[in-house]
């Protein structure tokens, strides 16, 4: 395995990462980005709004993505619904997503249907229809969507509560689908109003992949969103989050049989730093830890010391705002979650103490390398990489970059992130027990 993965490092360069590529912007602000794929007779189209939860304020948290339902129930020309229903009747389909920093709106289709799918989604750019009928309908959906997701899963309420206190006026402490309080009062015109602000062509990028010519795509996107008046879009106040000087630490109480540990270090994005070796250093510095069966946490706290039934980290390099980076487990039986996050440290405080060996750090980073290489081979994921880049205010040629910038990572780039961010005073950890049993009278 160790070699296979060696020799990809040398020919993953062969695979199609500079497939051609064309942006273009229209004349009312719209971005649109066409990366042709000819494998295949299909294309991918989404649509990217950059406006998220990381927008939103208290009082009408959830607003993004309640809005995000509004946008498949109709407009002056199409009845709810109706959308979906042309799509999946020309052989493709559609579905749409909220995240912090975005709302996105994709199709799948046939490569010859590309027309309908830019047709139907100009429409609703401007014209979706607000009937108070369907918004409460769906605000009822939304708000059964936080009581299946959240409210009834011990894990989803604790980390809904573990980033409200690892993060106390940044925006990332909102979470997307909303306060339930907020759900239970949005209005109607709240939603009517998020829209007219921030969906229009200044506010979005259309990214395509698959197919096509792009000399054609831009001719058609021209003609169905080339005459959408642009909108006066005013970025939002920068809510920069509070300087962390020392611990923070909560303990939920759940209905579960296993306890849960996650602790999460701030961390920057790549905006953040005038050289960005660090936020690939702690790419591949996950990977050590929670790069597979071979990776440290496997080996040394699942099957080496059994204090873990499982264990990963979780860290987003490209996000708009800075974050965290995330150690997340549950004890084996019999462990403590305060044993498990003993075990945590001690990998991270080897990190600092300790170089990685030239063998392990050359196999981490192939696999780091191919990972995201070959989620490319995806037209889909290879549109979501692009989109996600770009929404959160980067260039998607990061994308073509990145795999020299991960072989460039040493031994000593490990140690210096290492010892720069995994501080306890930028240190939030959030424990899941199980629910107290009441005393007996």
């Amino acid at each position: 395995m160790k070699r296979i993965l060696l020799l990809l490092i040398g020919v993953l360069p062969l695979l199609p990462l500079h497939a051609k590529t064309v942006e273009h912007l229209l004349d009312n602000g719209m971005k649109l980005i066409v990366r042709e794929d000819h494998r295949a007779p299909v294309v991918v189209s989404q649509i990217w709004y950059r406006i998220g939860s990381s927008y939103e304020y208290d009082g009408i948290t959830g607003v993004s993505h309640v809005l995000e339902h509004m946008m498949f129930k109709g407009t002056a020309k199409l009845e709810p619904g109706e959308f979906s229903e042309i799509i999946a009747a020309n052989g493709g389909s559609d579905n749409a997503f909220t995240s912090r920093d975005y709302s996105a709106y994709f199709q799948r289709i046939s490569a010859d249907r590309l027309e309908l799918c830019l047709e139907l989604e100009a429409d609703r750019m401007r014209n979706v229809v607000f009937k108070p009928g369907e918004f409460a309908r769906e605000l009822a959906v939304v708000r059964e969507e936080r009581r299946w997701r959240v409210d009834n899963k011990p894990r989803a309420r604790l980390f809904e509560q573990f980033y409200a206190t690892a993060f106390l006026s940044s925006p990332l402490r909102i979470p997307v689908i909303g306060w339930m309080n907020d759900l239970k009062n949005l209005q109607m015109q709240d939603a009517a109003d998020w829209y007219r602000q921030w969906y229009a062509p200044n506010n979005a990028t259309l990214v395509i992949v698959g197919d096509v010519d792009s000399g054609q795509v831009i001719a058609l996107v021209e003609k169905h969103f080339g005459d959408i008046q642009p909108s006066d879009i005013k970025p939002p106040k920068p809510r920069v989050e509070i300087e962390q000087n020392g611990e923070r630490r909560i303990i939920h109480y759940g209905q579960t049989s296993n306890p849960y540990l996650v602790m999460g270090y701030k961390a920057p994005v790549l905006k953040d730093l005038d050289d960005p070796d660090d936020i690939y250093a702690l790419d591949v510095l996950s990977g050590i830890l929670d790069g597979g069966y071979s990776a440290r946490f496997a080996a040394n706290l699942l099957r080496g010391q059994e204090v873990a039934v499982d264990a990963g980290t979780s860290y987003g390099p490209f996000d708009r705002l800075a974050g965290l980076f995330l150690l997340a487990g549950t004890p084996n039986q019999g462990v403590t979650p305060q044993r498990l996050e003993q075990a945590f440290k001690a990998e991270l405080s080897d990190l600092m103490s300790n170089p990685v060996e030239a063998d392990e750090l050359e196999r981490v980073k192939a696999q780091v390398i191919a990972a995201k290489v070959f989620d490319r081979d995806s037209m889909f994921n290879m549109a979501m990489q692009i989109g996600m880049l770009d929404s959160a205010g980067y260039d998607w040629s990061l994308l073509d970059s990145y795999v020299e910038r991960i072989r460039s990572v040493g031994a000593e780039d490990i140690q210096r992130v290492a010892r720069t961010y995994f501080k306890d005073s930028r240190l939030t950890v959030a424990l899941l027990l199980p629910e107290p049993e009441e005393a007996q009278p």
